[in-house]
């Protein structure tokens, strides 16, 4: 699913660079579209996929509620490295 999600999908490219970001600890979806200079609803879009498909988890609440990377896709980071050493993804 994980190799789907940021390989085979439109936007697939965002999701990875989601997955990137968030793999150096948890973000908020305002932090997120800062640092990745993406539309906030297009981070928000990408976060709700990513959770409906377990990659990630919300920790709180409201506008302060962050994201992190499940138990699972943090062990399966060698996929995430494979997918953007083949595209060249970059934050």
């Amino acid at each position: 699913m994980l190799r789907w999600l940021v390989e085979g999908t439109k936007g697939g490219e965002n999701r990875l660079r989601i997955i990137i970001a968030l793999s150096n600890g948890p973000m908020n979806t305002n932090r997120l579209s800062d640092y990745l200079n993406l539309d906030y609803k297009t981070v928000s879009h990408h976060l709700e996929r990513l959770e409906k498909n377990n990659i990630v988890e919300i920790m709180g609440k409201g506008y302060g509620k962050n994201y992190f990377l499940t138990r699972e896709t943090e062990k399966n980071m060698d996929i995430i490295k494979e997918v953007r050493e083949k595209t060249g993804v970059q934050l």
